[in-house]
């Protein structure tokens, strides 16, 4: 069996995790560049925690500033076995009010800025993504937070946008029609990579407003929405601590195969890879280059 590590990637508003045991920053060098910053090492109960704070500490970086890639490179470097993405969003359903928790099972990619892959030229490698989260571990997450009785629902869409401009009107209505339930600005690609490194995924998307679509609230307003965001990371940093506390220490094998991802996924032989490329996968696809 493999040890558990727990990682937590803090979206706006959460920069640090408290009560954690024997901590220590480092900052881990990656071949795809710098990640957001110093990466959190810890313990609750002995588990074994490692956070990253997704626009470094003081809110530097926007959405498309973020090296996704070197964000998941040093979370797996660091030995993370099990990340849980913790992001603020909007809403797109009246039922889903701002300071409600989604456990989102699908999204919608609309970014187009970003590096999104860890493969390409050198090494070919396509890996499946029809369930982009990883069940169990959002089993895990569901039951921190009704333990700690926060608002939550599971299950629903997150479409990513490229940002850092809200959305227009009209974008929003289409979004909804779509029957997406949230949107963001920071789940792509970090989904998509943590599938390529086989690290399992959960994200808890924090609902902070109605976007632009609600015609009974203004819009949004960066004031309004950092009150509402300062009472969501309470409730996230309780949830985190919850979740810590009652998760398995050894990793268990995801039902949909995410720890497996590479397992068929690499098309290029090995007589046609490229060195350098193969360099630079060292940890994202380790497991499976070492055998071929």
């Amino acid at each position: 069996m493999t040890k558990a590590v727990l990682g937590i990637i803090g979206g706006s508003g959460v920069y640090d995790l408290p009560g954690l045991e024997n901590t220590h920053s480092e900052r881990i060098h990656t071949p795809w560049g710098e990640p957001s910053d110093e990466l959190g090492f810890g313990e609750i109960d002995g588990l074994p925690l490692v956070f990253l704070p997704r626009h470094g500490r003081g809110h530097r970086l926007g959405p498309s500033q973020i090296n996704y890639r070197a964000n998941i490179d040093a979370l797996k470097r660091a030995g993370v076995t099990d990340l849980v993405s913790v992001s603020a969003c909007g809403s797109f359903q009246e039922a889903l009010e701002p300071g409600s928790f989604v456990l989102v099972d699908q999204f919608i990619d609309r970014t187009f800025a970003r590096e999104k892959s860890f493969f390409g030229e050198g090494c070919v490698a396509h890996v499946s993504f029809a369930d982009p989260v990883s069940p169990a571990l959002v089993d895990r997450v569901e039951l921190a937070a009704s333990v700690e009785d926060i608002p939550h629902r599971r299950g629903g869409t997150y479409l990513v946008m490229e940002g850092p401009q809200f959305s227009t009107r009209a974008e929003s209505h289409l979004y909804r029609s779509w029957g997406c339930d949230v949107i963001g600005m920071t789940n792509m690609p970090e989904a998509k990579l943590a599938r390529e490194a086989e690290i399992c995924y959960a994200t808890v998307a924090m609902v902070t407003d109605y976007d632009c679509w609600h015609e009974a609230h203004d819009d949004i307003d960066v004031a309004a929405l950092l009150r509402v965001l300062e009472a969501n990371v309470e409730k996230a940093k309780v949830l985190i601590a919850r979740l810590a506390k009652d998760f398995p220490r050894e990793h268990e094998p995801c039902p949909i195969g995410s720890d497996r991802a590479l397992d068929t996924a690499i098309i290029t032989p090995p007589e046609a890879r490229n060195p350098a490329v193969m360099r630079k996968l060292d940890a994202v696809a380790g497991r499976v280059l070492l055998r071929n």
